[in-house]
Parts: structure tokens; sequence; C-alpha cells
């Protein structure tokens, strides 16, 4: 075979074999262009995913943040309330201590008047508690019982206190948990 033969031979043999290859990597470029088509459209899903899932964890915090306001409020009204009730228990003992000082001034002054009566031959007068019951130093003592006593607090719902246990678990949980996040926590008011 002549060299020319061979030449064209080699060349014909080269561009079969170029062909071949630009063949093979034309296919395995459109694979490739298909499979990151497939990865790009999975991660403009999964942007919208995170998306979605950060507007939702917003107005999680939003809504959370309304309870633990909600539940400050609670307390300054409870811590008012506490006040008050303080307040109007002492009233309630300095009128005590003035009904009973006015008590003790009536009764030697009465008795008195009723000595005054008996030397005129006069009837006595009838005592304050014979007039009216609540004239009686038993009745305000029995009265300051009353309302002295503290208010007991109302039971806990049990779903509160199933939720309750299950937080004070899961605190348990992450008591456990070696790992330390350096995450910002919105931390709640202090409760009395």
């Amino acid at each position: 075979m002549p060299d020319w033969m061979k030449l064209k031979l080699k060349s014909r043999l080269l561009e079969e074999i170029s062909i071949t290859s630009d063949m093979n990597k034309t296919l395995q470029m459109e694979k490739i262009k298909t499979r990151l088509k497939a990865e790009f459209e999975a991660l403009e899903s999964e942007e919208r995913h995170l998306k979605e899932y950060k507007q939702e964890m917003d107005l999680l915090l939003q809504e959370k943040m309304a309870h633990v306001e909600e539940l400050r409020l609670i307390h300054a009204d409870i811590n008012v309330m506490e006040n008050t009730i303080k307040q109007s228990e002492n009233d309630l003992n300095k009128l005590l201590e003035s009904t009973r000082r006015l008590h003790d001034e009536y009764k030697p002054l009465k008795e008195h008047v009723d000595a005054l009566r008996m030397t005129l031959g006069l009837q006595r007068l009838p005592d304050l508690c014979e007039e009216e019951e609540k004239l009686s130093l038993d009745y305000f003592e029995k009265q300051k019982a009353e309302w002295q006593t503290e208010p007991q607090e109302p039971p806990i719902p049990e779903s509160l206190a199933a939720a309750a246990a299950a937080a004070q678990q899961l605190q348990v949980a992450r008591k456990q948990d070696t790992r330390q996040t350096a995450t910002f926590r919105q931390q709640p008011p202090p409760m009395k």
C-alpha cells in the first residue's frame, strides 16, 4: 500500500475517531446538561421551600412574642391586684382597730349611762349587739378571719400540665446534650 493511501486511511481513521469522540463528548455534555437542569430546578425548589420555612418561623416567633407579651401583661395585672389586695387589707385592719377603739370608748360610757339611768329608775339601754349584730366585736373578728385567708391558686388544666411536663423533659434532654450552640434566643420575661 502506498504511503499516500496509508496517510489517507490514517486521516479517515482519525476523522472517524474524532467524530466518535465528538459524539461521545456531545452525548456526555447533553447528559450533564440534563442533570445540571434537574439540579438547578431542585435548587430553586429548595430555595422556595427554605423561604417558606423562614416565613413560617417568623410568624411563629411573632405569635410567641405576642403570647410572651400577653403573659407579661397578666403578671403585671396580678402584681397590681396583689398590691391592691394588700392595701385593702391594711385599710380594713386600720378600720378594725378604729372600730375596736370606738367600741372600747363606748363600753364604759354605756355602763356609766346605764348606772345613771338605774339610779333614776329607768331601764338600761340595749347593748350594741342587741340593736345590730354587726356592731359586736365577734362579728369583726369573724370578718377579719374571712378576708385574711389567702386565695387558693386555681389548678392547672391537664393540657397545660402535660405541655409543661413535655417542656421540662425537652429541657432536661437539652442539658444532657453536650454540644453548645452559639445562637441568639429571645428570653421570656421573668415570672414571679
